[in-house]
């Protein structure tokens, strides 16, 4: 399954202006990096690829719609897979993914 070319634009429109702000294609999908951090992917598998705090991920999964993301059969702290039902989840989030992604290290 392609990403979603929709979903990608709407991520676009959000991070459009934000510093240090890069576009990667990644796991058959289109991540935005910030400085280099993934914050959030138009995922290959449908939906969005969302990068969190790691401490806070049990917590997301048990208050929202999102799933941690399964790698090689292992649960991946700190990165969520969500199904947004709407624009404002959209929203909601790319700016936690883009929040999280600010706060770490820039790569080089």
């Amino acid at each position: 399954m392609a990403y979603d070319e929709r979903l990608a634009e709407a991520i676009r429109t959000l991070v459009t202006g934000e510093p240090g702000l890069t576009e990667k294609k990644m796991f058959g999908g289109l991540a935005f990096l910030v400085g280099g951090n993934m914050a959030v992917a138009a995922s290959g598998q449908g939906g969005l690829l969302v990068r969190v705090d790691p401490a806070e991920s049990d917590e997301l999964v048990a208050s929202s719609n999102a799933e941690p993301m399964v790698m090689r059969g292992r649960e991946m702290a700190g990165w969520l897979r969500v199904d947004p039902a709407d624009n404002d989840e959209v929203r909601t989030w790319v700016e936690r993914g883009v929040s999280y992604a600010r706060s770490l290290p820039a790569k080089q």
